[in-house]
């Protein structure tokens, strides 16, 4: 299991629920495709990768998943001059085509024929992993490689905020589920300067957490009709701008519902099930002409241009984000299969979960 100078420790899963902790081969930066091998600092856990290693699986086996992760430049391919061996990097983990419309326009998240790392090809759940240099984003000065790991996320956040046509100064939001990435939403628009921000969840330590992030309005949905609260708290009118955070049915209904006259509400949370709309909800949609916004991913630009990264990682270097307070654990790769199935079987309270490879160099 201990890694020698060609290879590397990684967590490769062989299929649904076989998860082991292994010595492969340490990639090599290849010229003209991933040229660049990056040395993990933190990987975070998505909520997507419990499902993907227990239940539904990747694209092909063995596969290394993890696609939050950032980490400093190892090695690159001969040729390349845009980063160097030490740069401290953020990682864009979708790897496009470069040749369908989308991609031509930069809009990489709509890429036809797409593969991505940690899904449809090894992943940063390891010590190393190879990118290209055009997904590379440069760290700043004061932004840890933890805080780093989260740029994909906070990413995703912010991407679903701009959907939604942003948030301007005085708008009233609601966000129903507040994992990592719904309190990420929260932050985003508190510092839009949203004048209320309503925040729903059914676990108590989620409530608990967004309360000590300085969120004032947090709600157990389980306690209260959310709808009703909403309707309480905006006197009738709805909120502005509302977001689906869990991708449970009862969720996005609650968020249509909660739309006020020419409100916006934003999908952001993966689907868990079919949703049945009631017609009287319908109705109501239509009559308030509420706009739906579906969001995935977020926006990267490879020609350096200002996209959801770089405003991410310019975020945390100047405290407008902070994105410490997420992480309740950091784990080694040689703990991570416990901590990984922990989560699938909800022992303790999960936010933002690290996995962080020890360093060679001490």
């Amino acid at each position: 299991m201990s890694p020698s100078e060609d290879s590397m420790q990684a967590l490769v899963l062989h299929g649904v629920g076989d998860l082991r902790l292994e010595a492969v081969p340490r990639p090599d930066p290849e010229p003209g495709s991933r040229g660049v091998l990056v040395r993990i600092g933190s990987c975070g856990v998505c909520g997507s990768d419990i499902p993907r290693i227990f239940s539904k699986g990747t694209y092909s086996f063995p596969t290394v998943c993890g696609h939050e992760f950032a980490g400093t430049v190892e090695a690159v391919a001969a040729g390349i001059d845009t980063v160097a061996p030490g740069d401290r990097v953020a990682v864009f983990p979708l790897l496009w085509c470069g040749e369908c419309g989308p991609c031509r326009e930069e809009k990489y998240a709509q890429c036809v024929d797409y593969d991505y790392l940690g899904s449809r090809c090894d992943g940063a759940f390891a010590e190393y992993v190879t990118a290209p240099p055009a997904n590379l984003v440069p760290v700043p000065d004061g932004v840890s490689l933890e805080e780093a790991a989260m740029t994909e996320p906070a990413a995703v956040a912010l991407h679903a905020v701009r959907r939604g046509c942003g948030c301007s100064e005085g708008e009233t939001v609601a966000i129903f589920g507040i994992g990592p990435i719904g309190l990420m939403v929260a932050q985003w628009v508190r510092a839009a300067g949203a004048s209320r921000i309503l925040l729903f969840d059914i676990e108590a330590a989620k409530l608990e957490q967004a309360r000590k992030m300085g969120f004032e309005d947090v709600f157990d949905s389980s306690a209260a009709d959310p709808v009703e609260v909403v309707e309480e708290r905006s006197g009738g009118e709805g909120v502005d701008l509302a977001f689906d955070g869990a991708g449970v049915p009862q969720t996005l209904l609650e968020a249509m519902a909660s739309a006020c006259r020419g409100g916006r509400v934003v999908m952001l949370g993966n689907p868990s099930a079919d949703v049945n709309l009631p017609a009287t909800l319908i109705s109501q949609l239509m009559r308030r002409e509420a706009t739906l916004y579906g969001t995935w991913n977020s926006h990267f630009s490879s020609s350096g241009d200002t996209d959801d990264w770089r405003d991410v990682l310019s975020a945390m270097a100047e405290g407008t984000l902070d994105l410490e307070p997420l992480i309740t654990h950091r784990i080694p790769l040689d703990g991570a299969v416990d901590v990984l199935e922990g989560m699938k079987e909800r022992r303790e309270f999960f936010s933002k979960v690290l996995i962080q490879p020890a360093r060679r160099d001490g």
